[in-house]
């Protein structure tokens, strides 16, 4: 197969955004308390353990190590996100919020193929 882009460049690009996501978690969590539905006890530290589980799978797909766990733990991350805040939103009118669901699935999709094409 001829790649003209190599595989780990990809890779530590399609991480980017999930650390920046994570660093921003934990520097805006009381803002974004707000995100975490009402029903889910714990409030501000969902916003914390999502940060740091988002900076954690991208620090693996940049340093190449534990790919497929960090690309597993991503991928259900976002559809956790996908199945309790996009999708209640959308099934209640907000039709705004269908961009981001599917935004977050193309990052689950993506983060779930890196996590299969991985051996490490």
């Amino acid at each position: 197969m001829n790649q003209i882009i190599p595989n780990g460049l990809l890779r530590v690009l399609f991480a980017i955004p999930f650390a920046v996501f994570g660093v921003m978690h934990l520097m805006n969590a009381t803002a974004m308390q707000g995100m975490v539905p009402a029903y889910v006890p714990g409030g501000v530290i969902w916003v914390y353990v999502t940060g740091v589980l988002l900076i954690a799978g991208a620090i693996g797909f940049i340093l190449n190590k534990s790919v497929q766990m960090a690309g597993f733990v991503l991928g259900a991350l976002m559809l956790v996100f996908i199945a309790t805040i996009h999708l209640p939103a959308v099934l209640g009118g907000d039709q705004n919020s269908m961009g981001s669901l599917f935004k977050d699935f193309a990052l689950m999709t993506g983060a779930l193929f890196i996590g299969n094409s991985s051996n490490k």
